[in-house]
């Protein structure tokens, strides 16, 4: 783990990108921005554990964030799978707490580390702050009634379907794409054991899907949509 006060060229892009940006001028985007540090880290790295008492709230700049809960026999949950751009924990912003699950780096990650306590004045100082934050907190909110909606009205083959529908690239009446990470991650992004997400894309053979490592193309966007 490394921590820098300096925001590089890719760091400053991504971060005005996030939703926690949106809606800033120049001088409160610079307020916010000064409350953060760069944090760099190796794979599997451990940010906080569940319980811990919360300084930062953090956004992706690069790389992958994994939130987890456990239940302290040694099995875990996947809460989430945050990707860049994305931020994370920024409700404690409003109550002295604790963190309420876990975050790990899948992989090489760079992420913004905004200091909790440096920023609770800038939402009276600067109130369009306290409202991109809390934009950014409505759409967690809906992202997670869509999964939990998901996981009970949906089957595997439907979730995988549903994700590649989303993020593939229409050439007509084909599509495709390419994961961009392993289809473990995929996994644990839609709440699937991994014999599960394999047992999901051979029943989407018959949809047309053909999968090769991280490609993946569909023949017939239509007949995927109909599933």
């Amino acid at each position: 783990m490394e921590r820098t006060p300096t925001f590089g060229g890719h760091e400053m892009t991504m971060l005005a990108g996030a939703d926690i940006m949106t809606g800033l001028d120049q001088n409160e985007a610079a307020a916010l921005r000064a409350c953060a540090t760069v944090r760099l880290c190796d794979p599997h790295e451990i940010l906080f554990e569940e319980g811990e008492r919360a300084a930062y709230f953090y956004c992706v700049l690069s790389g992958y964030i994994r939130l987890y809960r456990s239940n302290g026999d040694n099995r875990f949950a996947d809460i989430r799978i945050c990707e860049p751009g994305d931020s994370f924990a920024e409700c404690l912003i409003h109550a002295e707490a604790i963190y309420p699950y876990g975050a790990q780096a899948v992989d090489d990650s760079v992420l913004a580390c905004f200091d909790i306590a440096r920023v609770r004045p800038l939402l009276d100082e600067r109130p369009r702050i306290g409202k991109a934050i809390m934009r950014s907190l409505s759409l967690h909110l809906i992202s997670t009634m869509e999964c939990l909606a998901g996981d009970r009205m949906q089957t595997a083959p439907q979730r995988v379907a549903h994700y590649l529908l989303t993020h593939c690239t229409e050439n007509g009446a084909a599509a495709s794409l390419r994961l961009p990470f392993p289809k473990g991650l995929l996994a644990r992004k839609l709440g699937l054991a991994p014999e599960a997400l394999s047992r999901a894309f051979s029943t989407l053979k018959t949809a047309g899907v053909t999968v090769r490592g991280r490609a993946i193309a569909i023949s017939n966007v239509d007949v995927l949509r109909q599933l």
